[in-house]
């Protein structure tokens, strides 16, 4: 199947609210909201509004898979670390902090019939176009090796090493038992391309 990409904005918000819907709040009601310093856990009704609101401000980037159908069947959650300061292993990763990023890749999402179609792939190349797009620079994740174990995949919010991998990330430090800071330093898109 092929995809298309578009940035999370308010021209988008209704396909990404409706296959947060479509996945009962994703997470129990997360909405995404996890990783803004805004995050709440007082219900999927406050998350939503939360969202909608950092989207129609411009404080929340995600880059959506759009299907062939015009549905999103998923997404790539990125932003800078003041938009998402909520990591996985904060504490281990403060022990020892990398070189400061200028973008954080945090949260993915991949509709539950469409697993294993590349969705979380799409949404990776998409989320480093609008990273390229947007300046580029250094940007981090905390993601976790898969290969040569068993991996419950709702667990796997934050997609895999070896995904990061693929796509030119390395490994920083291990801060977790599976966790690990990955990175990557990519250029700013030039004009007219």
């Amino acid at each position: 199947m092929r995809y298309t990409i578009r940035p999370l904005d308010a021209s988008t918000w209704t396909a990404f609210a409706e296959l947060v819907e479509r996945n009962n709040g994703v997470f129990g009601g997360c909405w995404c909201m996890g990783n803004h310093p805004d995050a709440s856990r007082i219900s999927a009704e406050h998350n939503r509004a939360a969202k909608q609101r950092r989207v129609t401000e411009g404080g929340a980037h995600a880059a959506l898979v759009i299907d062939e159908d015009g549905l999103a069947q998923g997404w790539c959650q990125y932003g800078s670390p003041e938009e998402l300061p909520g990591i996985k292993h904060r504490r281990e990763y403060d022990k020892a902090p990398p070189p400061a990023a200028d973008w954080r890749i945090t949260c993915f999402y991949v509709d539950k019939k469409h697993r294993g179609q590349g969705v979380a792939r799409a949404a990776l190349e998409g989320a480093l176009g609008l990273i390229a797009h947007d300046g580029g620079g250094r940007i981090e994740a905390i993601s976790e090796v898969t290969a040569g174990r068993e991996a419950v995949g709702r667990f796997l919010f934050s997609a895999t090493v070896e995904l990061f991998e693929q796509y030119g990330f390395s490994r920083g430090r291990q801060v977790g038992k599976h966790a690990w800071i990955m990175s990557k330093q990519i250029s700013a898109a030039r004009a007219g391309i």
